[in-house]
C-alpha cells in the first residue's frame, strides 16, 4: 500500500480484539522499523520497553491509575504495548556508542570522516545543552520522530495502534525503573487488532483542508 493510503487509512484504535495476538514475525518486522527511525544527527536518544504478555501489560497499566484510568483498557486489551522512552541526558557513553556503531557499520571511509561526524553531532548536542538549554526537549522531539515511524509501520503491517500521552510519567518511570537507567517515559503505544466495538474505526477521517495548511512560495 502506498504511504499516502496508509496515512489516510490509519487511525487511533479505541478498543482491541483480545483474542488476536500479533505474530512474532510481524512484531519483529515492526521493531526493526522502529529501530531504524530517523533522528537529528543520528543521536538516537531513545529506548523502547515492549510488553508482550499480561504481566508486562499490567505493569504498564499502573501508569494509567487515577486520572488516566480511561486508558487502562486500551493497554490491557491490546496484543502488545510499547513504551517510548527518552534519555534523561546525552551522556558521553552514549555518544561514544553511537560513533562506534557507525564505524562498525562502515559509515566512515576515512578517519577525517569519523572525526567530522563526531564533531558535528557534539556541536548540536552542545548547542542544545549550553546555548538553547533545551537538550531534553530536543531529545524528546527525536523520540516523537520514532513514534511517527512506529504508527506508519504498524499501518503498513495491517496493525492498529493507540498512541497515549495520558498516563502518570512518574509512576510508570518508577514501575519500570527507567530513571535509574537514564531514561524517562514519553509515550505509550498499544498495538493489536481492532475490536468490532471500536467506534473510532467507523468514523470518517478528519483533517484541515490543504489550502489552510500549505503555503506555496
Amino acid at each position: 500500500m502506498q504511504l499516502t493510503a496508509l496515512a489516510k487509512s490509519r487511525y487511533t484504535a479505541k478498543a482491541y480484539d483480545t483474542s488476536r495476538k500479533i505474530p512474532q514475525e510481524t512484531l519483529d518486522t515492526l521493531l526493526d522499523q522502529l529501530r531504524h527511525s530517523p533522528s537529528s544527527v543520528n543521536s538516537q536518544p531513545w529506548h523502547f520497553v515492549v510488553a508482550a504478555d499480561e504481566q508486562g501489560k499490567a505493569r504498564i497499566a499502573k501508569g494509567a491509575d487515577g486520572g488516566f484510568v480511561y486508558n487502562e483498557s486500551k493497554i490491557l486489551s491490546a496484543s502488545h504495548v510499547i513504551v517510548l522512552c527518552t534519555r534523561t541526558e546525552m551522556t558521553e557513553e552514549h555518544l561514544q556508542a553511537v560513533l562506534a556503531q557507525e564505524e562498525q557499520d562502515g559509515r566512515f571511509p576515512t578517519a577525517e570522516a569519523k572525526a567530522g561526524q563526531n564533531a558535528s553531532r557534539r556541536g548540536y548536542v552542545n548547542m542544545h545543552k549550553y546555548d538553547q538549554k533545551d537538550v531534553q526537549h530536543w531529545m524528546e522531539k527525536q523520540t516523537y520522530l520514532a513514534l511517527g515511524t512506529l504508527l506508519l509501520g504498524a499501518a503498513s503491517l495491517e496493525l492498529d495502534a493507540t498512541p497515549m500521552e495520558g498516563f502518570d510519567f512518574k509512576k510508570l518511570d518508577a514501575e519500570l525503573g527507567l530513571r535509574e537507567k537514564g531514561f524517562t517515559s514519553l509515550v505509550v503505544v498499544s498495538l493489536g487488532y481492532r475490536s468490532e466495538a471500536d467506534f473510532n474505526a467507523k468514523l470518517p477521517k478528519s483533517r484541515l483542508p490543504a489550502e489552510s495548511v500549505f503555503t506555496f512560495l
